[in-house]
């Protein structure tokens, strides 16, 4: 278990953490968080600190590639828990959301639609010993999601003061750069998914 794989264990575990901060009743077992307003805009501390793990995770998400990139420590096994921890970190979030109503249920079932078909690319390219690079356009869902992500957490602060939805814009940017990324990988590994068939 190297330092990358040690970092990806770690988002897993704050994945699991996160979901069932946002999920379990606490009322039941009287626990109650408490709440301020800021600038009339009321804050459950909750959401704060559920933000606050989702940051941490998503830096340990940064550093466990660059590590293992610029050190040669990629294994089959990080490669696999990477894509775990990924998912279940960003997916599960926006499945709650959308189950609590912040979000409308579009967005996750494009991107998870989205997830599930790139994914199936690559493993089929894997099979045939090709290897699929991450492309511009995946990059820049990713990095759109994460923000959006963030600022539903943090109540769309400071945007919400000037009544902007900037948080709403990212996750939709995102959705929709998610398609785009879907149609280019599999234009781009089209050939290697329907190989023709020599005479």
């Amino acid at each position: 278990m190297n330092l990358p794989n040690k970092l990806t264990v770690t988002r897993i575990i704050l994945s699991v953490v996160l979901i069932i901060l946002l999920l379990f009743p606490f009322y039941a077992i009287g626990i109650e968080f408490p709440s301020f307003v800021v600038s009339g805009i009321k804050i459950d501390l909750k959401n704060v600190i559920a933000g606050i793990i989702f940051i941490i995770a998503s830096i340990t998400d940064f550093f466990d590639g660059r590590i293992a990139r610029k050190y040669n420590l990629i294994t089959d096994t990080g490669k696999m828990l990477d894509a775990i921890a990924d998912k279940l970190l960003v997916n599960s979030v926006l499945i709650i959301f959308s189950a609590l109503g912040y979000i409308n249920a579009i967005i996750p079932v494009v991107i998870i639609t989205r997830d599930t078909v790139v994914n199936a690319i690559k493993m089929e390219a894997a099979a045939k010993g090709k290897v699929v690079a991450a492309i511009k356009s995946g990059k820049i869902k990713t990095a759109s999601l994460m923000v959006g992500i963030v600022l539903m957490f943090f109540y769309n602060l400071p945007f919400e003061l000037i009544n902007i939805r900037v948080d709403l814009f990212f996750l939709y940017f995102a959705t929709i750069m998610s398609l785009i990324s879907m149609v280019e990988y599999f234009t781009m590994n089209k050939k290697i998914i329907f190989p023709k068939k020599e005479d």
